[in-house]
C-alpha cells in the first residue's frame, strides 16, 4: 500500500512538473505578438498572462473530463499498473516540450501529453485500454479543423481592419490604436487558454485518483485541491516566459503589426474558448500559430517565412508518435523491471530534464534578447521608397513643360 501510494505522489509531482513546462511552453500563444509589436513590455505581458492563466483554470472543467474519463478506459486497467503507466506517459510528453522549447519549436503540449499516454498505454495494457472514438473525435480531428480555422478567421479579420483604416495606409504610426485593442485581445487568450491547458494536467491527475480508488469513477470533475495546485503551478510556468518560442512566433513566422496582432489574438481566443466549452482538448499553440500565418497572409505587403512554418508543422506531425515513443519506452522499463522500474524512470527522466536545460544555458534567451527589434506599427501596404509626386507638384510640371514648348 505504501508503495502504490508512493507511486501516486510520483505521479502527481510528475503531472506538476509537466504542467510547469506547459505554462513556459504556451507562454507565446498570448503575449507574442502584443510584445512583438510594443503593444505590453515583456515583463508586464508575463505577469498579465500568468495571472490569466490562473483564473481561467477555474472557469471550465470539460476538458479535464475528456481526460479523466474518456480518452483511456480506466475501468480496464488494473491499479498496480495504471499509475506507472501515467508515469512513463508523463516522461514522454516532458521530454518533447523541454526539447520543442529547446529548439524554440511552438509544438503542442496537449499533443505530447497525449502521444506520451497512449504510447505508454499501448506498451504497457493494449490498445483495447484507448477509446480511440474519443481520440480521434476531440483530439486528432479538432488538431487538424482548429489551426485551418483560426487561421481563415485571423486572415479573415486582417483584411476587414485593414480595409477598414485603409486611409492610414502612408501614414507609419496611423494604426497605434491596435495597440490598445491587443492588450485586451491578448489577455482573452491567456484567460483561454487556462480553460483549455491547465484542465489536461487536471484530467491526468484525476486519473490516476480514480485508478487507485482514492475517487470514485463516477466523479470526473477534478477535486477542488487539484484545480489549484494545477492552476498555481501553470501560471508560475507561464510567468517564466518561454521566450525562444516567443521568438519564433513574435519574429520567426511574419513581421508582425499591430492590426495583425489584434486579428490573430481575436481568432486564437475565439477559437480556444469555443473548443473547451465543447471539451475539445486542442492545441493551443497550433491554434495560435495558424492565427499569426493567417493575419500574415492577410496583411498586404506582409512576408510569410515559410521554411520557419515548414519546421513547425514537422514538429506537430511528430509530436504524437515522439512523445508516444518515449512513453512507450518507459512504460517497456515498468514492464521489465516492475516497481523497480518507476525509480529508474524518475531517474532517466531527472537526467533528461537537466541536460536539456543546461544545454539551453549555452545560447540562452531571455527578456532581453528574446525581441531584440520591436516592429513598428508600419503600414498595410509597402510604401514606396521613392513617393510619387503630389498634386501641386504635377501642375508645376505641366507649366513647365508648357513654358518649354512656347520657347
Amino acid at each position: 500500500m505504501e508503495s502504490a501510494a508512493l507511486v501516486i505522489v510520483l505521479v502527481i509531482a510528475l503531472a506538476l512538473f509537466f504542467d510547469f513546462t506547459n505554462g513556459f511552453h504556451d507562454t507565446a500563444n498570448a503575449m507574442a505578438t502584443p510584445i512583438a509589436t510594443g503593444a505590453l513590455k515583456p515583463k508586464v505581458a508575463v505577469l498579465l498572462a500568468a495571472s490569466l492563466n490562473l483564473v481561467g483554470a477555474f472557469l471550465s472543467t470539460e476538458v479535464a473530463k475528456t481526460i479523466s474519463g474518456g480518452m483511456i478506459r480506466e475501468d480496464q486497467l488494473s491499479p498496480d499498473i495504471f499509475p506507472p503507466i501515467i508515469f512513463a506517459g508523463l516522461i514522454g510528453a516532458i521530454t518533447w516540450n523541454m526539447l520543442t522549447w529547446l529548439l524554440g519549436l511552438p509544438s503542442s503540449s496537449s499533443h505530447a501529453l497525449f502521444g506520451g499516454l497512449i504510447g505508454a498505454t499501448l506498451v504497457g495494457v493494449g490498445a483495447s485500454a484507448i477509446d480511440t472514438g474519443v481520440v480521434l473525435s476531440k483530439v486528432i480531428l479538432p488538431a487538424l479543423i482548429a489551426p485551418l480555422t483560426a487561421g481563415i478567421i485571423a486572415f479573415t479579420v486582417t483584411k476587414i481592419a485593414y480595409g477598414i483604416t485603409r486611409r492610414y495606409d502612408m501614414k507609419a504610426d496611423g494604426r497605434d490604436g491596435f495597440r490598445w485593442g491587443q492588450i485586451f485581445t491578448s489577455s482573452l487568450v491567456a484567460l483561454a487558454h487556462g480553460t483549455n491547458d491547465a484542465q489536461k494536467t487536471m484530467g491526468v491527475i484525476t486519473l490516476a485518483l480514480i485508478t487507485v480508488g482514492w475517487q470514485s469513477s463516477s466523479e470526473t470533475d477534478p477535486q477542488l485541491w487539484v484545480v489549484f495546485a494545477c492552476a498555481l503551478t501553470i501560471a508560475l510556468g507561464t510567468y517564466m516566459g518561454g521566450w525562444r518560442i516567443i521568438r519564433t512566433l513574435g519574429k520567426g513566422l511574419t513581421d508582425v503589426k499591430p492590426a495583425q496582432g489584434f486579428s490573430a489574438e481575436t481568432s486564437t481566443a475565439a477559437t480556444i474558448l469555443a473548443s473547451s466549452a465543447l471539451g475539445f482538448a486542442l492545441s493551443t499553440t497550433q491554434v495560435a500559430s495558424g492565427s499569426v500565418i493567417g493575419s500574415g497572409l492577410g496583411r498586404r505587403g506582409s512576408k510569410v517565412r515559410w521554411n520557419t512554418v515548414g519546421r513547425i508543422m514537422v514538429g506537430w506531425v511528430l509530436t504524437l508518435p515522439a512523445a508516444g515513443a518515449v512513453g512507450a519506452a518507459a512504460a517497456l522499463i515498468v514492464v521489465w523491471l516492475g516497481g523497480w522500474g518507476v525509480a529508474v524512470d524518475a531517474v532517466i527522466a531527472v537526467v533528461i530534464i537537466l541536460g536539456l536545460f543546461l544545454r539551453s544555458r549555452r545560447d540562452e534567451v531571455t527578456s532581453a534578447n528574446a525581441m531584440s527589434e520591436v516592429a513598428d506599427s508600419g503600414a498595410a501596404v509597402k510604401v514606396p521608397r521613392k513617393p510619387g509626386p503630389t498634386r501641386r507638384q504635377r501642375r508645376l510640371e505641366r507649366a513647365q513643360a508648357g513654358r518649354d514648348d512656347r520657347a
